[in-house]
């Protein structure tokens, strides 16, 4: 009988690609990370890892087994949600939801608070996209609100279910006063000469900058590396650059800047969505952290003129 412990080591060692990483994601040192995976090899019969130096590698059996595990993990992920329906004390409980920051104010906040009525606490960690997946394969996180960047597992992938909560438009942030302010309507490739305000490690918004610039025809050169919207905003504000802004994100009212929606297309625009390891979405927990998520989402009803909280806009 394999042991899914041993297995699951297995999953991210896939994912993160080093023992050193999948160590720090399962909270084990890579020592026990490696006698781990040797007692799976011992079970199977079967040698998982090739070595090349410091570095290893999966064998073709490891890839095997990788396809059988995803499977497995997703019946063994609906065996525990048909059993949490059995639980004295009806649904109730905590929920792990992992996300970025501006879909954590926007989504996850108002859903946590509508699922108290429930008694649902909701733990909340801030993270890139990236690193939300990480936390779902190691059982760290139930519920991934994120943003599907390119480099994020296809939809198609074996080892999460997707749940589509809105699209997010982003608008142009200029300094109040920037000539562009002054045209009936502005789209992307007009600010293709700007410096643009945006972190560019470990940043799911650079990544989302580039694909919209590249799709309009141009290059962004970089300036300030800033990554809060807060600070990117004051710098806007400054004349230090420009910034795509999700619609949903507010501007600070004291900041003298003028976000302006784009036109013509393509028109940038980013898609929030809730990520859960496959077979657990029936969990009655989970249901619910979907639904108030949805709910949400609904309450937004971003459009072409809606704007959340600010009058600076146009």
């Amino acid at each position: 009988m394999i042991d899914l412990r041993r297995l699951q080591v297995l999953r991210v060692l896939a994912a993160s690609g080093t023992v050193t990483a999948a160590a720090r994601e399962l909270h084990l040192t890579p020592s026990a990370v490696s006698q781990q995976l040797r007692l799976l090899a011992a079970e199977l019969d079967v040698d998982l890892l090739s070595h090349e130096g410091r570095r290893v590698r999966l064998t073709p059996a490891a890839l095997a087994l990788l396809d059988h595990a995803d499977e497995l993990y997703a019946y063994w992920e609906r065996v525990r949600a048909d059993l949490a329906r059995y639980r004295d004390g009806g649904v109730g409980g905590t929920l792990r939801v992992c996300g970025v920051s501006s879909a954590i104010a926007a989504l996850v906040a108002p859903a946590a608070r509508a699922l108290l009525a429930e008694d649902i606490t909701v733990a909340v960690v801030e993270e890139e996209t990236k690193t939300c997946f990480d936390r779902l394969l190691s059982g760290e996180a139930e519920i991934a609100v994120v943003l599907p960047t390119p480099d994020v597992p296809p939809i198609d992938d074996a080892r999460f279910s997707r749940h589509v909560l809105l699209d997010d438009p982003q608008d142009l942030l200029v300094p109040s006063g920037h000539p562009l302010c002054e045209r009936p309507e502005v789209e992307l490739a007009d600010a293709a000469g700007e410096s643009w305000i945006v972190k560019t490690r470990d940043n799911d918004t650079y990544q989302l900058l580039l694909t919209a610039c590249a799709a309009a025809g141009f290059t962004p050169r970089i300036g300030p590396g800033v990554k809060e919207w807060f600070a990117v905003s004051a710098l806007v504000a400054c004349g230090l650059g420009v910034c795509l802004l999700p619609r949903m994100v507010p501007v600070p009212a004291e900041h003298a800047v003028t976000r302006l929606p784009l036109h013509r297309t393509p028109r940038p625009s980013r898609r929030i969505a809730a990520y859960v390891r496959r077979g657990s979405e029936n969990h009655p927990v989970l249901t619910a952290g979907i639904d108030a998520l949805n709910a949400a989402a609904r309450s937004i009803a971003i459009t072409d003129n809606s704007y959340p909280g600010d009058d600076i806009s146009r």
